[in-house]
C-alpha cells in the first residue's frame, strides 16, 4: 500500500510528475470545493516547515481536538471561532513530528487543499527566503501538455498572474492579491478571461469587476 508521501515519478532525474495541465486544473478546482486535493508529496515536508500560520475554522472540530489549545490563537480580521495554528522557532509547524504529520487524518483544511502545483502552473515565485524548500519544490514539477488545450490554458494561467503583478496599480487595491500563494490561486480562478488573449489588450476595469464579483461571493 502507498503511502501518502510516495513520490510519483517524473519524467527526467529530479522532476517530479504533474499530470496533464487540464486534468490537474479541473481537479484542483474540485479540491477547493471538497476541502480535498490529492498531491504526491513523496517524503516532501516543505510547507509545514515554512512558518505558515495555518487557518483551522471552527467547524474542524476534529482538527481543532487533536491540537493543544495553547497553540491556537484567534484568526485575525476573522469572526470569532477562527483559529491560526503557528510555527516554532525553527518555523515548523508543531504537529510535524519525525518529519511527519502526527494529526495526518485530521490535519486541517488549509494542509489539505495546499498544493505548490499552483506556482509552477502560474509562473509565480514566492521571495520569501522562509519559501526557498517550496520554491525548490515547486520548480521540479513538470505539467505534461498532452492536448492543445492543456497549452492554451497553461498559458492563459501564466498571462492572468503577469496581468495581476504587472496590473495591480490599475485596480482597487482591496481586490488585488498580493501574497504570492494568492496571486497563483486567483490567477487560475480568472485564467478563462485570458484564453488566446493578448494580456496588454486585457481591461484592468473588466477584471476588477470579476475580482470584485469572487470577493463578494456567498
Amino acid at each position: 500500500m502507498s503511502s501518502p508521501f510516495d513520490e510519483a515519478p517524473g519524467p527526467s532525474r529530479g522532476d517530479v510528475a504533474a499530470g496533464a495541465f487540464s486534468g490537474w486544473l479541473r481537479r484542483f478546482g474540485e479540491a477547493t470545493q471538497s476541502g480535498t486535493a490529492d498531491v504526491p508529496c513523496g517524503d516532501c515536508t516543505a510547507c509545514c516547515r515554512a512558518s505558515h500560520f495555518i487557518h483551522i475554522a471552527p467547524e474542524e472540530r476534529r482538527t481543532l481536538a487533536r491540537i493543544p489549545r495553547a497553540l491556537l490563537a484567534p484568526a485575525p480580521h476573522m469572526p470569532p471561532g477562527h483559529r491560526v495554528l503557528g510555527f516554532d522557532e525553527r518555523g515548523h509547524c508543531p504537529m510535524l513530528v519525525d518529519n511527519s504529520c502526527s494529526i495526518y487524518e485530521d490535519r486541517p483544511r488549509t494542509c489539505r487543499t495546499y498544493d505548490c502545483r499552483i506556482f509552477p502552473a502560474t509562473g509565480v515565485e514566492d521571495p520569501d527566503p522562509t519559501k526557498v524548500e517550496i520554491t525548490r519544490r515547486a520548480g521540479r514539477w513538470r505539467f505534461e501538455h498532452r492536448s492543445p488545450d492543456d497549452q492554451r490554458r497553461h498559458d492563459a494561467a501564466r498571462a492572468a498572474a503577469t496581468f495581476l503583478r504587472k496590473r495591480c496599480a490599475e485596480m482597487p487595491s482591496d481586490l488585488v492579491p498580493t501574497r504570492p500563494p494568492d496571486v497563483a490561486a486567483v490567477a487560475l480562478a480568472i485564467h478563462e478571461h485570458f484564453l488566446d488573449r493578448d494580456v496588454d489588450q486585457v481591461d484592468p476595469t473588466e477584471i476588477a469587476a470579476l475580482l470584485a464579483a469572487m470577493r463578494d461571493r456567498p
